[in-house]
């Protein structure tokens, strides 16, 4: 084993753009709306293929089966499938306002399904970017069944203005949207999705507007979770670079690095996911380098352990861990 790059998995979204172009070096597809890239993703209908090395061509899911103490070290045994799907999502326009259920929402997961927790860190943003997370303080289900009739359902969406580095957690359950920004996400490996309402608009791909789940998205909304903004990350350390833990939660923790000096990422006997968000430099693993840049995505296998990135000026670093 050796550190995995793999490649970008585009996927066409109605509110999507064109920026993922500045962050990826593989081509946009075609000139429409490209609204994702799937960075690492287990998915029967989407898998993830290792770039380069003696592993090219590899699936994740194939690696998993064939290597799993190599893969997960102390986990494996421990997941059916990689338990995380990390993308950069181009929010060119608003997403639909939707709700993904919890892993204890039995009724509303398809079979082998998870609930969907995730997280986004804001890459670009401008005034006109705008958060739509959790519902106004004493929203009722009465007040939300009106303003779907009223089409009036951004009334009662609490929102916030995001910042580049804004580092945001939705946990499943939590009505949200997101509009006029780049982020990158880390998420259960699941792909259930309520669309409540999408902005009454027409797919040009269809020329119908997309089909909503109103009633499963209100079923599976947490009407308790109200107003929410960027968590407040804690600073680790603040030399050889500064190390910020973003999140920590039952299904992913991430850290944030950044700075010019070298410094350790990984860890012995587990995975770690890298993303390079900017700048460049080199992972070093057992005499044999391997180039990092921006908008690259490195899994270090467990059998890798820690390794050492030497940036090349200044490098800001994203570092994923599965639960344990």
């Amino acid at each position: 084993m050796y550190p995995l790059r793999f490649e970008p998995i585009y996927q066409y979204r109605v509110w999507g753009g064109r920026r993922l172009a500045d962050l990826l070096t593989a081509p946009l597809p075609g000139d429409g709306p490209i609204g994702e890239a799937w960075l690492l993703s287990d998915r029967d209908d989407h898998a993830s293929k290792v770039a380069a090395g003696l592993l090219k061509g590899s699936s994740i899911r194939q690696l998993l089966e064939q290597s799993p103490d190599q893969l997960l070290g102390r986990l494996a045994g421990r997941f059916r499938r990689f338990p995380v799907l990390l993308k950069f999502l181009d929010a060119h326009d608003k997403l639909s306002v939707q709700v993904h259920p919890t892993d204890g929402q039995k009724n509303y997961l398809p079979a082998g399904e998870s609930g969907k927790s995730e997280a986004w860190v804001v890459l670009e943003a401008s005034a006109a970017s705008r958060i739509y997370a959790g519902l106004k303080p004493g929203t009722t289900h009465d007040d939300l069944k009106r303003a779907l009739a009223s089409r009036a359902v951004a009334d009662l969406l609490a929102s916030f203005t995001p910042r580049v580095g804004d580092a945001v957690f939705l946990q499943a359950g939590t009505v949200h949207s997101l509009s006029g920004l780049v982020v990158f996400e880390v998420q259960e490996n699941s792909d259930v999705t309520f669309r409540l309402y999408d902005w009454d608009r027409v797919d040009p791909k269809t020329g119908t507007p997309r089909p909503l789940q109103v009633e499963q998205a209100i079923a599976c909304l947490d009407f308790e979770q109200v107003a929410i903004g960027p968590v407040a990350p804690v600073v680790e350390a603040a030399a050889p670079v500064r190390r910020e833990r973003l999140f920590r939660c039952e299904h992913f923790s991430v850290w944030r690095h950044t700075g010019q000096s070298p410094f350790p990422v990984g860890a012995t006997g587990l995975p770690r996911v890298l993303v390079c968000l900017d700048g460049a430099g080199q992972l070093e693993h057992e005499g044999a380098v391997y180039a990092v840049g921006k908008g690259d995505v490195l899994l270090l296998p467990a059998e890798v352990g820690a390794c050492v990135c030497r940036p090349r000026g200044a490098v800001s670093l994203l570092e994923v861990a599965l639960p344990e």
